[in-house]
C-alpha cells in the first residue's frame, strides 16, 4: 500500500505542477509576448507526443473489447446504440447554438477588413470535403497507413475488423488478443511517462496563445466569446446532466469531479484528444465494460462533437451578422441539415473546428467564407470550451450508452464516484500490483474472459 500512496501523492504534484505551469505561461505572455509566441513548438509537440499514442490505444482497446465479446451482435447493438444517440445530441447541440445565437445576435457591428479577408480565405482553402470524401477517407490506403497517418476513423476500422476476425476464430484467437493485451500494457505505461512533460507542454502552450492574442481580440469579440462559454455550460449541466439522472441515475457533478485531471489537460493543451486514453482507463474504471468504452468512446470522438457542434452554428450566425448579411430562418434551418454532416470527423485536434466551420461555409455560403478571419483571434480560447464540451459529451455518452446495453456495473460507478474505491494513476497502466480493473461483462452481467 505504501508504494501506491506515494505514486498517488507524486501525480499530484504533476497536476499542481500543471496549474503553476498554466499561470506562469499567461504571466509570460503578457509580460515578453515576443518571446511567448516562440515557445508555441512546446505546446505543440506535448499535444503531437499525446497524439502518437492515440491509434495504438484504440487499436488495442477495441480490439480487446470486440475480441472478448462472444457474439457479434452485442457489438451491433453498442455501436447502433451510440451512433444514433451522436445523431441526436449533435443536432440538439446544433439547434441550441442557433437559439442563443439569435438571442444575442453577435457581430453586429464589426467590419471585415482586407487582413480578416485574407486569414478567413487562409482557413478555408482546402478544408471543403464532401460526404462522399468523407467516407471514402475512413477506408486506409494500407493496414499500416492507418496507424502512421493518425487518423482515427481508419484506426477504428482496422481494429473493428481485427476484433471480429480474433471473435471468429474462438480459442486459436486467445494468445492474439492475450498479445494485443500485453502490447496495450507497453503503451499505457508510455502514455504514463509522456505525462510528466504537461506541465512544460502548458505552459509553452499558454504563453503562445496569450503573447499571439493578448487583450485586444478578446475585448472586440467578448460577446460571442461569453455566450459561446454560457452556451456550452448550458448544454452540459441542463442538457447532458439531465439526461444522465433520468436514465442513469448518475449526478453530472460527481462524473465531472471524477474526471476533474483530464478537463485540466485538456484546458492547457486545448485539445480533448490528448485525454482520450486516460477516459478510455477512466470509464472501465467507473464499471462500464470493455466492449462499451471500446466502442463508445473512440467513435464518439469522431461522431459526438457537441461543442464544435454548438461552435459551429453560433459563429456561423456571427459571421453572417459581421459582414451585414444575417442569415435568414430558412437559411439557418438549411445551414443546421449541413453542419450536422459537415460536424463529423472533426478531430479532436486545436484548429480542427475552425477548418471545419469554414469547409462547411465554403460548401454551403461561399460568400461567408472571408469572415471566418474574424473568428481566427478567438478561436484559441473558444477551442477550450470546445474541447471540454465535447469531452464531457462522449464521458456521458459512455455511461448512458453502458446503461442502455446493460454493460455498466451500477455498485461500482456509485463507489467509484462516492470516493470508496478512488482512481490512482498506476491504474493507467493496467498492470501495477493490486490494481484494481473492471473486467469485461457480457448483457446479463457476467465476466466475459479470455483463458489465461
Amino acid at each position: 500500500m505504501g508504494v501506491a500512496v506515494a505514486k498517488r501523492d507524486r501525480t499530484h504534484y504533476l497536476y499542481l505542477a500543471v496549474i503553476a505551469a498554466v499561470a506562469l505561461g499567461i504571466l509570460v505572455g503578457f509580460a515578453a509576448p515576443g518571446f511567448a509566441v516562440e515557445l508555441k513548438p512546446i505546446g505543440t509537440g506535448f499535444v503531437n507526443l499525446i497524439k502518437m499514442m492515440i491509434s495504438p490505444i484504440i487499436f488495442c482497446t477495441i480490439v480487446l473489447g470486440v475480441g472478448s465479446v462472444r457474439k457479434a451482435a452485442k457489438v451491433g447493438a453498442v455501436g447502433g446504440l451510440a451512433l444514433g444517440y451522436f445523431l441526436v445530441m449533435s443536432t440538439v447541440a446544433l439547434a441550441i447554438g442557433l437559439l442563443v445565437g439569435n438571442l444575442l445576435e453577435p457581430g453586429q457591428g464589426l467590419h471585415l477588413t482586407e487582413a480578416v479577408r485574407a486569414a478567413g480565405e487562409k482557413q478555408a482553402a482546402g478544408a471543403s470535403e464532401s460526404t462522399a470524401d468523407f467516407l471514402l477517407g475512413i477506408i486506409p490506403t494500407t493496414i499500416v497507413s492507418a496507424f502512421t497517418q493518425g487518423e482515427v476513423l481508419q484506426t477504428l476500422l482496422i481494429a473493428l475488423l481485427a476484433g471480429f476476425a480474433l471473435q471468429a476464430m474462438g480459442t486459436a484467437g486467445e494468445p492474439v488478443l492475450r498479445g494485443i493485451g500485453h502490447i496495450q500494457r507497453l503503451v499505457f505505461r508510455i502514455l504514463a511517462m509522456i505525462m510528466w512533460a504537461a506541465p512544460v507542454g502548458a505552459f509553452g502552450a499558454m504563453a503562445a496563445v496569450v503573447g499571439e492574442t493578448g487583450v485586444d481580440a478578446l475585448k472586440s469579440l467578448a460577446i460571442i466569446m461569453i455566450g459561446f462559454y454560457l452556451t456550452c455550460a448550458i448544454f452540459v449541466f441542463v442538457v447532458l446532466g439531465t439526461i444522465l439522472r433520468l436514465v442513469a441515475g448518475v449526478n453530472l457533478i460527481a462524473l465531472l469531479k471524477y474526471l476533474g485531471r483530464e478537463f485540466l489537460l485538456i484546458l492547457s493543451t486545448s485539445s480533448s484528444e490528448s485525454a482520450l486514453p486516460r477516459l478510455i482507463a477512466k470509464m472501465e474504471h467507473l464499471g462500464v465494460s470493455r466492449p462499451v468504452v471500446g466502442i463508445t468512446v473512440p467513435t464518439g470522438y469522431s461522431f459526438n462533437l457537441d461543442g464544435t457542434a454548438i461552435y459551429l452554428t453560433m459563429s456561423s450566425l456571427f459571421i453572417a451578422n459581421a459582414m451585414g448579411d444575417p442569415l435568414s430562418a430558412g437559411e439557418q434551418v438549411s445551414l443546421l441539415l449541413f453542419m450536422i454532416v459537415a460536424s463529423k470527423g472533426a478531430a479532436g485536434v486545436t484548429g480542427a473546428g475552425l477548418a471545419t466551420l469554414a469547409g462547411g461555409l465554403q460548401s454551403h455560403r461561399p460568400g461567408l467564407v472571408d469572415g471566418v478571419g474574424l473568428i481566427v483571434g478567438i478561436d484559441r480560447f473558444m477551442s477550450e470550451a470546445r474541447a471540454m464540451t465535447n469531452f464531457a459529451g462522449n464521458a456521458v455518452a459512455t455511461v448512458l450508452v453502458g446503461t442502455w446495453t446493460k454493460e455498466i456495473d451500477k455498485e461500482r460507478v456509485d463507489k467509484v464516484l462516492s470516493g470508496a474505491l478512488p482512481w490512482t494513476e498506476q491504474m493507467l497502466n493496467q498492470d501495477a500490483e493490486g490494481a484494481d480493473v473492471p473486467e469485461p461483462r457480457d448483457g446479463d452481467g457476467k465476466p466475459v474472459l479470455t483463458k489465461a
